[in-house]
């Protein structure tokens, strides 16, 4: 299993962020993390990815148990956050050998390169991330996510603000990294989980309620759209 997750919990305060959670992805899948705004989406993807610690429970990635060996999966994890950090006077390359330093990469050039050939970046390669449009930011952000060649990609909301044919492109590079990467990506989109995922993990109120195939959450309710399936789901039916 790449991903082990076992009765995992975040609260702030009195607030459950994330409540019980516990859910496995084995090697190779994609998996839509669905659920509506505050649902403990990007939460969760902070907990296993080392940036944030749980309050309870288990998180082991790539057979590392995050409360003992964060850095372990941290090598073995690349994560795109929402909002994309970026350094807006660095030049793409200049910026992506310093993510490969600062990930430990010995061969940098080749990193880079690769990296660069992976997210179809050639054409801004030697630009400032300030001249480029928000897919191409977006691209440099999952080309520092790539860099250190993980086994996991952790990815929220990776096509938020593009256009249509941004987005295709961005859901084209996300399905062939997925071909020898497992994939975690939260989408408000329910074409992009259509187009990407091969099952569907839906958050509401911290808790999972719905983990299946894609196919099998749509055999669920077969006259529905998936976006109705979701809607009925996290109780939004008939409200704004």
């Amino acid at each position: 299993m790449s991903i082990q997750v076992h009765q995992l919990s975040k609260r702030y305060g009195t607030q459950w962020a994330v409540n019980d959670l516990s859910f496995d992805i084995p090697t190779g899948e994609i998996v839509g993390f669905l659920g509506p705004n505050g649902a403990g989406k990007s939460t969760t993807m902070k907990i296993l990815t080392g940036y944030i610690p749980a309050t309870s429970g288990e998180a082991v990635v790539c057979g590392h148990n995050l409360s003992t060996d964060s850095l372990a999966v941290r090598q073995r994890v690349g994560y795109l956050p929402e909002h994309n950090p970026l350094y807006l006077d660095m030049y793409v390359m200049e910026y992506l050998r310093f993510s490969a330093g600062m990930a430990g990469v010995t061969k940098v050039k080749s990193a880079v390169e690769k990296a660069i050939e992976l997210t179809q970046l050639t054409p801004e390669r030697n630009k400032k991330i300030g001249q480029l449009s928000k897919g191409y930011r977006q691209r440099v952000g999952l080309a520092q996510a790539l860099i250190h060649d993980p086994e996991v990609l952790i990815l929220d909301e990776p096509t938020s603000g593009l256009d249509p044919n941004q987005v295709v492109e961005m859901r084209n590079v996300i399905k062939n990294l997925g071909k020898d990467k497992t994939v975690l990506l939260s989408t408000h989109i329910m074409q992009e989980v259509e187009a990407m995922c091969n099952r569907v993990i839906l958050l509401n109120h911290g808790k999972i309620v719905a983990d299946n195939t894609l196919e099998g959450l749509k055999q669920t309710s077969p006259t529905d759209s998936l976006e109705t399936i979701f809607r009925n789901l996290t109780s939004h039916v008939g409200r704004i």
